[in-house]
């Protein structure tokens, strides 16, 4: 099976942090990955998205024309990236921030209040791993565990106090209903 996810939202909101953690998740699963982000010229602030491929088999190019998998961290997002997701695909939107609805009848579309949730949590910061929790539950591209193991990795020790609080977030994403 071939994951292929494009991450997007403004610069500041974790893109290029949640590609890296889905990357790394693959790595401790022996799968075959890639993460190539990009930025927008205003870095904070600006749009930033992440292709990231998490795959049982090999690939060539780490630049993604179509994807299976799109999470839409604002309306900009959506509006760039919702005709690259491939029929019976899906889209992640993060409902606190993107009000438009995607205008395809042939994907599954799940908006899910990362940005509110996060903020009640008591850090904006979780909003991308609620995200990706979401897609783990919908499509599961990884294990839970193994995301737990790759944030311990990943994360410098003086975040790790942060660890418990960011599995909590990835488990209300990966449990949400709408």
């Amino acid at each position: 099976m071939q994951h292929r996810v494009i991450i997007s939202g403004f610069g500041g909101q974790g893109v290029v942090s949640a590609g890296r953690i889905l990357a790394y998740c693959g790595m401790i699963e022996d799968k075959k990955v890639s993460c190539l982000p990009s930025y927008g010229p205003e870095m904070r602030g600006g749009t930033a998205n992440c292709h990231v491929i998490v795959s049982d088999e090999d690939f060539g190019s780490p630049v993604l024309n179509s994807a299976t998998a799109l999470i839409a961290m604002n309306n900009p997002s959506l509006e760039k990236f919702e005709s690259v997701v491939e029929e019976g695909g899906i889209i992640i939107a993060d409902s606190s921030l993107v009000d438009k609805k995607p205008s395809r009848k042939d994907i599954k579309v799940c908006y899910v209040p990362a940005t509110n949730k996060a903020f009640e949590m008591g850090n904006a910061a979780f909003a991308n791993i609620i995200l990706l929790g979401k897609l783990i539950g919908e499509t599961g591209i990884v294990s839970e565990d193994n995301f737990e193991n790759a944030l311990y990795k990943i994360l410098s020790q003086n975040k790790h106090h942060l660890i418990p609080a960011e599995m909590e977030a990835l488990k209300y994403g990966i449990e949400y209903k709408e």
